[in-house]
């Protein structure tokens, strides 16, 4: 018997994962590209016990009088959580977290070879349940779908052919590479193709040709990728963070006259003063992440009370506080996931840089997708568009309707950045108007 055997686990780069499932014969663990496999999270006793060794020799900055928020979390705030997160139990959070549907995958990404990559994939009882790629982004993760996981997946009906039914979904969310437990990249040049080539491929693997997505922040430019290179498989999409640009005379010329001649309503004017808020205020860590990565990737990879404060910052600043509360606990297992991540805690910002750096093959780049390339028109991919008050920065809704085919658009009157953690409730909401009987891309997915 080998020791993975004794141990019930496999070594897949630095961490253990134990998957309850026989281990590889070969002592070295080559990998083959691998099909998708059960995936149990199992931190390294070590690594929990460093974490807690580091939090207990912290030093902290000293409180600025009336600093309140403006400054950044409260010390006195930090110092708590950062205390709590020293006695706190991640064995607890590991155990509720493995009670989902977790697996991995091995997905080969053209010239970056194979990345195992950690998703989960609840299956609805529906068997023509309409596949959802959820897609995640900074500083958030996989935990995001954990609300709207169960909810979605269930029906009123046991056949989608049945149009009053609730429609269900195939839920499958992905760790991006760099993030959480899927593997990290060690190369230059991941950006947006990569990142979409994955969660396409990982679909595709999965037995979905087609399939719908659901995403906000980095799964927004992630998906809209999507949707551009691979239209015939990404039916519809919706999404709860809109960036849009101007609309132009040529390539949008019925908006850009009403957009001429029609005043902004209150709520958007209100969307224009949030949106100079966060760049006025909140925006420094994409400059930051977007120009030196690996500087700032140093101090939260060796400071876990340095990668509590810059992540606590998000959770507060970008939620709406007035109709939610982080409770600790969320707060805790949202860091520890960042903190306890294969590729490190730094790793995950890398993607701004990336990004930002691709250059068109006009310019001398590789022909990579640019932030401007996927706001272009799409008219192949069906959008749902939700506008939250709070998100980071909010357009007008004209602007939107500049992306593609709108077929689905809603404003709320509460929620923030992140809606699916916020307001399961309206997210669910959403998509069942979107994708149900009475919605105009039902028949993509009920052509039978």
């Amino acid at each position: 018997m080998s020791v993975c055997q004794m141990l019930n686990v496999q070594f897949r780069g630095n961490a253990y994962v134990g998957y309850g499932q026989s281990c590889p014969t070969d002592s070295t663990f080559l990998r083959s590209q691998m099909s998708p496999q059960p995936f149990s999270i199992n931190v390294p006793q070590p690594k929990i016990d460093l974490l807690k060794q580091k939090l207990s020799l912290a030093k902290y900055p000293d409180e600025i009088e009336g600093s309140d928020w403006h400054l950044g979390p409260p010390v006195s705030e930090v110092k708590r959580l950062a205390q709590k997160w020293q006695e706190w139990d991640w064995r607890e959070a590991e155990k509720k977290l493995n009670e989902y549907p977790n697996f991995h995958a091995d997905i080969e990404v053209e010239n970056f070879g194979t990345l195992d990559i950690h998703f989960l994939h609840q299956r609805s009882e529906v068997e023509e349940a309409i596949p959802l790629l959820f897609v995640h982004g900074w500083p958030g993760s996989f935990i995001e779908v954990l609300k709207i996981l169960s909810p979605l997946t269930r029906s009123s009906s046991t056949s989608a052919s049945n149009t009053d039914a609730i429609p269900a979904f195939h839920i499958i969310a992905p760790s991006l590479p760099n993030f959480g437990f899927s593997q990290g990249v060690t190369k230059r040049g991941f950006g947006l193709v990569q990142y979409a080539e994955t969660c396409h491929k990982l679909m595709l693997q999965l037995g979905y040709n087609t399939y719908a997505t659901q995403a906000g922040d980095w799964g927004f430019w992630i998906t809209r990728a999507i949707g551009r290179l691979y239209p015939t498989s990404c039916l519809a999409s919706h999404l709860n963070m809109i960036y849009a640009l101007t609309p132009k005379p040529l390539s949008t010329p019925l908006l850009y006259l009403q957009n001429l001649l029609t005043p902004f309503p209150a709520s958007e004017r209100r969307g224009s003063e949030r949106s100079k808020w966060f760049r006025d205020n909140s925006s420094g860590y994409n400059k930051l992440q977007s120009t030196r990565p690996l500087t700032l990737s140093s101090s939260l990879t060796d400071s876990p009370l340095g990668l509590l404060a810059w992540i606590y910052e998000k959770l507060h600043d970008w939620s709406d506080t007035t109709h939610y509360t982080w409770s600790d606990d969320e707060i805790l297992t949202w860091v520890s996931i960042y903190w306890f991540s294969r590729a490190g805690p730094g790793a995950a910002g890398h993607i701004y840089y990336e990004v930002s750096h691709t250059k068109p093959k006009e310019e001398g780049g590789t022909g990579g997708l640019t932030y401007w390339d996927v706001l272009k028109w799409q008219g192949s991919v069906k959008l749902g568009l939700t506008y939250n008050p709070k998100e980071l920065e909010i357009f007008p809704k004209l602007w939107g309707r500049g992306l593609g085919r709108v077929v689905f658009e809603r404003e709320n009157e509460v929620g923030g950045h992140f809606y699916a953690t916020e307001h399961p409730d309206l997210l669910i909401r959403d998509l069942r108007d979107m994708f149900g009987a009475q919605g105009k891309v039902y028949s993509l997915f009920n052509a039978k």
